[in-house]
């Protein structure tokens, strides 16, 4: 049975970072296994519905390291290696495919898989679900060819993509279940704001919509809607939310619960096992509760984070949630967490493409949305959020001056 000292389980961004990080922090060459079930090293996400999309970035280009970083350094790489099982107490994980890979410490870094839809026609040609790079390639390519698309979901990846799409000239719909873009972070006149500029570059949208129903002979023509209504479509691209990838832990005695439980260290209850990105649930300590996070920062920072405990450093991880979005010529920042606020105040006019939006709990600052605003903005919001300052509103809203 091969074994390795440290094995990252899963090739995304955790193990691009924490790879980087071990590397700087001194691990010893031949001590690092990475086991991914992709068949590329280590790449950027949010290039997958943006540049790479667009067609502006390249694989080598969006990649974390270049590939002799690893051999170099002396880190195998074991891609399109599908694991079954781990057994916990042996410290041993079990191939789909055969054989076995001992580990010392271990990180579970296996991310998400896009939920997907079970209707009739859902198996067409033609509907696209957007996770990996190959995943955008294919979108890529059949992008150049498509007339009319349809995109379903109305969070940021569906919001990203139907950008792009638009862009490349398709005809392109943004189909919504609630009556409003991006409604779980949004406030309505934010919302608004976006969907006026959607129309404005020729996005139509359909709101409160349910999808019925795929309609095509082999490849896929259309999306009926519950109510009758058929939107034409010679490409359907599905962004409506992922599940963590942690049902083959199921009988390693590893913790789950929306994934794969941390403490504040990203330590599972299981003794030299630990779990960052998308698949961890881990303790905020900033905010007080457990939160799953699917964004970029997040994979950066736990995967560093990761590497600094297996190195010695046992810190709790201390971070404020952060991630950042770019459609047509726009791009904003997010930073904290919403939920609870009492009171949202506006900076700038929402009618324009230069404000921000800041929420408080009490008069503490809690969450901010900043897009093409001063940089003492951008400065002020992680600051004032991990520091737990207190705030009026009114002063806030004031504009006259800076913060």
């Amino acid at each position: 049975m091969e074994k390795a000292k440290i094995v990252i389980l899963g090739g995304g961004m955790v193990a691009g970072y924490a790879a980087k990080q071990l590397v700087e922090l001194g691990l010893p060459a031949g001590d690092l296994l990475i086991v991914s079930a992709d068949d590329e090293v280590p790449y950027e996400r949010p290039p997958l519905s943006k540049g790479f999309l667009a067609g502006k970035d390249t694989r080598e280009s969006i990649r974390i390291n270049p590939a002799e970083f690893y051999r170099e350094h002396g880190i195998e790489i074991r891609l399109g290696y599908e694991i079954e099982g781990v057994e916990s107490a042996a410290k041993r994980l079990h191939g789909k495919r055969g054989g076995e890979i001992g580990f010392e410490k271990l990180v579970i870094a296996t991310g998400a898989n896009p939920r997907s839809l079970n209707v009739p026609g859902a198996k067409l040609a033609g509907i696209r679900y957007l996770r990996s790079l190959n995943d955008s390639a294919r979108i890529r390519e059949h992008a150049d060819r498509a007339r009319q698309a349809a995109v379903i979901g109305g969070g940021f990846i569906g919001m990203e993509v139907a950008a792009v799409l638009a862009q490349k000239g398709i005809d392109t719909t943004l189909i919504l279940r609630s009556g409003r873009v991006f409604d779980q972070l949004f406030t309505p006149e934010m919302s608004h704001f976006f969907e006026n500029y959607y129309t404005a570059h020729g996005v139509k949208l359909e709101r409160n919509a349910s999808v019925e129903s795929f309609g095509g002979d082999g490849a896929v023509q259309s999306v009926r809607l519950a109510g009758g209504r058929a939107i034409p479509a010679d490409l359907v691209v599905a962004g409506i939310g992922v599940e963590p990838a942690a049902g083959f832990l199921a009988s390693s005695g590893i913790a789950l619960s929306d994934g794969v439980v941390v403490n504040e260290f990203l330590e599972t209850n299981q003794a030299g096992i630990y779990a960052a990105g998308d698949v961890a649930s881990y303790q905020d300590v900033l905010f007080g509760k457990r939160r799953r996070v699917e964004h970029w920062d997040n994979a950066v920072s736990q995967g560093q984070h990761c590497a600094r405990v297996l190195m010695g450093d046992r810190q709790p991880f201390r971070h404020v949630p952060y991630f950042f979005s770019d459609v047509f010529d726009l791009s904003y920042e997010f930073w904290g967490d919403s939920s609870g606020a009492d009171q949202v105040v506006p900076r700038g006019d929402i009618s324009t493409n230069s404000f921000s939006v800041w929420w408080l709990r009490g008069q503490q600052l809690v969450a901010a949305f900043v897009m093409n605003r001063p940089e003492d903005e951008r400065t002020a919001a992680p600051q004032w959020i991990e520091s737990k300052r207190t705030v009026a509103g009114r002063q806030l809203a004031d504009t006259s001056h800076g913060l």
